[in-house]
């Protein structure tokens, strides 16, 4: 079922389309950070962007440092500035743009669209898991947002 999107699901469409991605198979973190120019780099320490860099924290999964380096190119497209110098109140809306930003990136509105999902939510969550490469609860997430996005 088609219906407009918001503003952030029709900037994740026209950021991935404007690079070339169209399916979910193009969505890794190589494709992306090259068409975007970004260096990334993956090293035993948290994930963090600074100084036009993204840096991922090695010891995770695959699915976990997708999952940071969406969250991360959120920070490097919108936000500037170090968070040490901001207040906790707008640290935390940063984190929780980016947080929301990553779900939208790592499993856009656009390509759970052209999507069967099952009828049943842990096919559907696991069929979003598998073919997106996330986390189980991160594919959970995205889905009820995907679904409750339908109804408005």
């Amino acid at each position: 079922m088609k219906r407009p999107y918001n503003h952030l699901e029709e900037y994740i469409r026209k950021l991935v389309q404007g690079i070339g991605v169209y399916h979910p198979h193009q969505l890794n973190i190589e494709v992306i950070s090259s068409r975007l120019g970004l260096s990334v780099h993956y090293l035993a320490i948290d994930s963090m962007f600074m100084a036009g860099h993204i840096f991922l924290d090695s010891r995770k999964t695959d699915a976990q440092q997708w999952q940071d380096f969406a969250h991360e190119l959120c920070h490097a497209r919108w936000h500037e500035g170090d968070q040490a110098l901001i207040s906790v109140l707008m640290r935390e809306y940063q984190e929780w743009k980016a947080d929301n930003f990553a779900r939208n990136l790592c499993i856009p509105t656009f390509m759970i669209e052209n999507m069967k999902l099952p009828p049943y939510e842990k096919e559907a969550v696991w069929m979003l898991q598998e073919t997106f490469g996330v986390e189980r609860e991160f594919a959970a997430i995205r889905l009820q947002q995907y679904l409750r996005n339908l109804i408005y």
